[in-house]
């Protein structure tokens, strides 16, 4: 009997390309991404009934965009890892430490330029240490992320000694005010937007993203295909690091300081919105779409609470629930 990576298609059935996984050749939009669009329509229409003035302002929707960008950057580079069978628990503690670092007043000495790549070198370096664990450690992924979280979480509380280090450096906090939005749109949406075009980029049209479905759907067969898997799965949790750079330090924009509470619990909220997105926590199928439909959902459903002056527990209540329906759509989808 053939078995799946060596069966034939049925008669008369035009053959799929050979150099492009099924998790990539896909649809732009397909079920999954229709219905969680479909949820973000229906909470719009209960934020437009239950608080419309409030919901539907302008400058809510910015709110609502602007808290999803951080969040949301820190789940493009999780998608990536998780799309190739690993998890990265350390995200929060990594976006922590870095926004740390960046507001040290040595730091703040170089300027806008000199806090941003302190910002992205400590995420990356973070995300090498992770690899190095990971890839050729080798070391469990949750274990290995696991240690990270706690190392960076008390190196930034050392760093900062418990403090909030506010920024003065003008050109840094003046991309956080109104007069730096671009068609009223603020900076931190943009890069945002940047982040997630580039992403779907990567996974979709270059051999990079291919090579992480192939990783993620079976290690074994890539290593056989001659896909060097340990640099992959290093380059991964590279680039989940940069996003954590990047998102630390539009997290100093945004509050115009740096905490060693930043980014508390990001890494659930970015596989959470992964899961909900369709990325499947075994690795090998995913898309950046997804998950940023699934930030959008998150944050629409925090926002819509805080308008509606409701209690945090029923929003985590909530958030739950989604979540354990996503996994039970998700292995209802997948069994034959």
């Amino acid at each position: 009997m053939n078995s799946p990576a060596t069966a034939t298609s049925e008669p008369g059935a035009p053959a799929p390309p050979a150099d492009r996984p099924p998790a990539v050749r896909r649809l732009p939009l397909d079920v999954r991404h229709l219905s969680l669009i479909g949820v973000l329509a229906a909470l719009a229409v209960v934020g437009a009934i239950t608080k419309p003035d409030e919901f539907l302002a302008a400058e809510n929707l910015r709110l609502v965009l602007t808290q999803a960008s951080v969040i949301g950057v820190v789940t493009v580079g999780v998608t990536f890892v998780i799309i190739g069978g690993g998890i990265d628990l350390s995200v929060g503690a990594v976006v922590a430490l870095a926004s740390v670092w960046a507001t040290t007043l040595a730091t703040q000495d170089f300027g806008l330029g000199g806090m941003l790549l302190c910002s992205v070198l400590v995420g990356v370096g973070c995300g090498l240490v992770n690899g190095l664990l990971v890839a050729y450690g080798p070391m469990v992924p949750f274990i290995a992320t696991l240690a990270m979280l706690a190392s960076a979480r008390g190196l930034a509380l050392q760093i900062s000694d418990g403090r909030t280090q506010v920024v003065t450096v003008d050109a840094v906090l003046d991309l956080g005010v109104k007069d730096s939005y671009v068609l009223g749109v603020p900076p931190i949406v943009l890069v945002f937007a940047l982040v997630c075009v580039l992403g779907w980029l990567l996974l979709n049209r270059t051999t990079f993203g291919r090579r992480t479905v192939a990783v993620g759907g079976n290690p074994e067969a890539s290593r056989l295909a001659g896909i060097a898997v340990r640099r992959q799965r290093l380059l991964l949790y590279l680039l989940s690091g940069l996003c954590c750079g990047i998102a630390a330090f539009m997290l100093v924009i945004l509050t115009g300081s740096g905490q060693n509470t930043n980014g508390n619990l990001y890494e659930l909220d970015a596989i959470a919105a992964a899961i909900i997105g369709g990325t499947l926590l075994s690795g090998g199928r995913g898309t950046i779409l997804g998950s940023v439909l699934g930030v959008l959902v998150f944050t629409t459903i925090t926002n819509l609470f805080a308008l509606n002056n409701l209690q945090t527990d029923i929003q985590q209540i909530a958030k739950g629930a989604i979540i354990v329906a996503a996994v039970l759509v998700q292995k209802g989808r997948s069994t034959p």
